[in-house]
């Protein structure tokens, strides 16, 4: 038997990513978090995290237990609300990339409020490493969006491809011209990295802010644009071996992130929706 307390603080270091910010947020030191893992792993028999000097990833026994471990404290959180009579209220400030404003943010929207109606939510739509810095200035309380690379912490959610789209029934672009989110943008970079890497020469046609915007210019003719597979749409056709002046891209991963701060009941239920919620919900 799991004792709880040791579950929760896996919990906790396995979403923030590392053993110091986990210490933050559980108002401990990080020699007792450490502490706390190791009486964990001793239970289970097995290493939970793969240490290094610049990083704490989840081993594949760790990945499994991080399943159980929600569930089980979602079910004491239950109970203790259940017997209590206390509801989860409050405010929570969710940022989110707009990638995941067609299908997956409304549907996990929808559940919350739906189970919890007295929490309010401020809803933050932008670019990951714009929602990362308001997050770690404490500006909003949980974000999740995509990466094409390590270099974003998170909880790992789901990954998915992410391709070249342009509109349907028209030739590519020759020479490359490109429809693309500004900077700092994931999907941008892993396009441009990409091309780089093959030597092929691009010019970029279209700049924009909006989701919106880069998939007008791409059913337009006017560019190409990088797109998670499940947002290329009926507008727009994934280019693919036809296109072969164009290098493969990485997979998107999906992430989510709590805030240092962000530790009420609200913000806890909200979070396990999100980790449970599936990755089907997206399309």
């Amino acid at each position: 038997m799991f004792e709880t307390e040791l579950l929760r603080v896996f919990v906790t270091v396995a979403e923030c990513g590392g053993f110091t910010r986990a210490s933050e947020v559980l108002h401990s030191t990080q020699s007792t978090v450490s502490a706390q893992i190791r009486r964990l792993e001793d239970q289970a028999g097995q290493a939970l995290f793969a240490r290094s000097t610049r990083s704490v990833q989840l081993t594949p026994a760790g990945d499994t237990l991080l399943g159980y471990a929600r569930t089980i404290l979602r079910i004491n959180e239950d109970a203790r609300q259940r017997l209590s009579g206390a509801v989860p209220a409050g405010r929570i400030r969710l940022g989110s990339s707009e990638d995941l404003t067609g299908a997956w943010l409304p549907r996990l929207l929808r559940r919350f409020v739906t189970q919890f109606p007295q929490v309010a939510i401020d809803l933050e739509i932008g670019i990951g490493p714009r929602l990362l810095r308001r997050l770690d200035k404490g500006e909003i309380d949980v974000m999740v969006t995509g990466r094409c690379a390590e270099d974003t912490e998170g909880t790992r959610l789901w990954r998915e491809p992410l391709v070249w789209a342009f509109a349907r029934e028209s030739e590519p672009p020759a020479p490359l011209r490109l429809a693309l989110f500004p900077e700092p943008c994931p999907y941008r970079q892993a396009a441009l990295r990409a091309l780089g890497g093959a030597n092929q020469g691009w010019t970029i046609a279209c700049t924009s802010g909006s989701l919106a915007g880069v998939r007008a210019a791409a059913a337009a003719a006017i560019a190409i644009t990088p797109l998670p597979r499940s947002l290329v749409g009926p507008e727009l056709r994934i280019l693919g071996p036809e296109a072969a002046f164009l290098p493969s891209l990485p997979d998107v991963e999906y992430i989510a992130k709590v805030g240092r701060r962000a530790n009420t009941p609200a913000i806890a239920a909200l979070v396990e929706m999100i980790h449970t919620a599936p990755a089907t919900m997206a399309s």
